[in-house]
């Protein structure tokens, strides 16, 4: 059996420089094709208040899940909040992110219809440096 504990995971601050202060997220890639999965991935990640999830597309479907937390969530030129207990559904290359807009912080699991998804952001995530990755897959050197 495949199973990971959100509430053990190792995030990994990252951000855009441009926006350092506000494009600013924790995150990790639990399950993937590099993991063992088939057909599916996920994605955890955090948002603190005043913060966002920078714009970006994802090569694959995905669902999002709102575990706590409230926000806006844009998707293309649509703008909508969420809040814990929403799903939202994001298309393949639609370019969305999130912003926190409440007091606590913003949990959110992704889900995806690929086990192997590339996402791609308009400018580099630091500390990597690169503008285009694969979930789940080593970190560029």
């Amino acid at each position: 059996m495949l199973s990971v504990n959100t509430r053990e995971l190792e995030l990994r601050e990252g951000w855009i420089d441009s926006d350092r202060d506000v494009a600013r997220v924790n995150v990790a890639f639990p399950l993937n094709r590099f993991a063992g999965t088939d057909d599916s991935a996920v994605v955890y990640f955090e948002v603190e208040p005043g913060h966002r999830l920078a714009t970006h597309t994802d090569s694959a479907e995905e669902v999002l899940y709102i575990v706590t937390g409230s926000g806006e969530a844009t998707i293309g030129d649509d703008r909508g909040t969420a809040s814990a207990g929403d799903l939202i559904v994001i298309p393949a290359m639609a370019p969305h992110g999130i912003a926190n807009t409440g007091s606590e912080t913003l949990r959110v699991v992704g889900f995806f219809s690929q086990a192997e998804v590339t996402s791609t952001f308009e400018e580099p995530v630091q500390p990597v440096g690169v503008s285009s990755m694969v979930q789940g897959a080593p970190v560029p050197v």
